[in-house]
C-alpha cells in the first residue's frame, strides 16, 4: 500500500522521537543545557521518556495523527521551558513541521473511506449476450423497413 507523505514523515518523526528521547535519557545535563531548558535534569528524563512513547506510538499506531497531536503538546512544554533563542527557534521549527504533519494526518485517517465499484460481472448490455445476438441487425433492418434477418445459433 502506498504511504502518503506525511504518513513518511510521520515515520520520520518517529525515528526522531526515540533518538531524543535516549538522549535526553542518557544525558539529559547535555540536553538541557544545549537547549536552554529551566528544569532539572529529572525532568528532562522525564521528557525523554515521553518522546520515546510518542515514537514508538507513532511507528506502531494503526492511526499516527494523535500521536503527532501529542508531540505538538510535547513542543509546547519543551518552549515554555526554555530560555535558549536558539533552543526555542529549533523548537518552534520542529513545532511547525509537527503541526503541519499532524493536520494532514488527521484530514487523511478521518476522510470517508473510497468505494469501490466492483463492475468485473456486468457485460453493459441491457440482456444477456445470448439475447442480445442479433437484436441490432434486426433493428437496423425495420428502421429501413426490411424484414429482420434470421438470428442464427449456434
Amino acid at each position: 500500500m502506498h504511504q502518503s507523505r506525511a504518513q513518511t514523515v510521520a515515520a520520520g518523526l518517529g525515528f526522531f522521537s526515540i533518538g531524543l528521547g535516549l538522549a535526553e535519557l542518557v544525558a539529559p545535563r547535555l540536553v538541557r543545557q544545549a537547549m536552554g531548558f529551566r528544569c532539572s535534569d529529572g525532568m528532562v528524563r522525564l521528557y525523554g521518556a515521553r518522546e520515546l512513547v510518542n515514537g514508538v506510538g507513532i511507528l506502531l499506531a494503526w492511526k499516527r495523527a494523535p500521536w503527532v497531536w501529542a508531540r505538538v503538546a510535547g513542543d509546547a512544554l519543551d518552549i515554555a521551558t526554555s530560555r535558549s533563542p536558539t533552543g526555542i527557534a529549533a523548537l518552534a521549527g520542529v513545532t511547525a513541521v509537527d503541526i503541519a504533519t499532524a493536520a494532514q494526518l488527521s484530514r487523511e485517517e478521518n476522510a470517508p473511506p473510497r468505494r469501490h465499484y466492483d463492475y468485473s460481472s456486468r457485460s453493459g448490455f441491457p440482456l444477456p449476450p445470448a439475447e442480445m445476438r442479433g437484436v441490432a441487425r434486426a433493428k437496423a433492418a425495420a428502421s429501413v423497413g426490411q424484414a429482420p434477418p434470421m438470428a442464427h445459433t449456434r
